[in-house]
C-alpha cells in the first residue's frame, strides 16, 4: 500500500481477510536491539478511510515507512505466530 525507503523505514502490515480490515502489526525494536511485533493502528473492521488516515499520521511520522497490506484466509492464527515468533 506504501512502499518506504529499501533500507530504513518502519514496516506496517495490514492484515485483512476477504477485504474486511482485522488488524494492524508494526515492526518495533526492542531496547536489546531484536524486533517484535506489536498491534497497533484502526481497530478491526475498519474503514478504508480510517486505514488511509492512520497511514498519512505514520507517513508523516516516518516518511520512510512500508505498508504492506495481506488479505488472509486465517487472520489470527498468522497474527498469533506472526507475534511469537518476532
Amino acid at each position: 500500500m506504501k512502499k518506504g525507503d529499501e533500507e530504513r523505514g518502519s514496516l506496517i502490515l495490514l492484515v485483512a481477510s476477504r477485504g474486511v480490515h482485522v488488524a494492524a502489526l508494526e515492526r518495533v525494536l526492542n531496547m536489546d536491539g531484536s524486533y517484535r511485533w506489536e498491534r497497533s493502528g484502526p481497530a478491526e473492521s475498519a474503514s478504508s478511510t480510517k486505514i488511509a488516515d492512520f497511514l498519512a499520521r505514520r507517513a508523516r511520522f516516518d516518511e520512510d515507512s512500508w505498508a504492506i497490506e495481506l488479505d488472509i484466509a486465517d487472520p489470527e492464527r498468522f497474527i498469533a505466530e506472526t507475534m511469537l515468533t518476532g
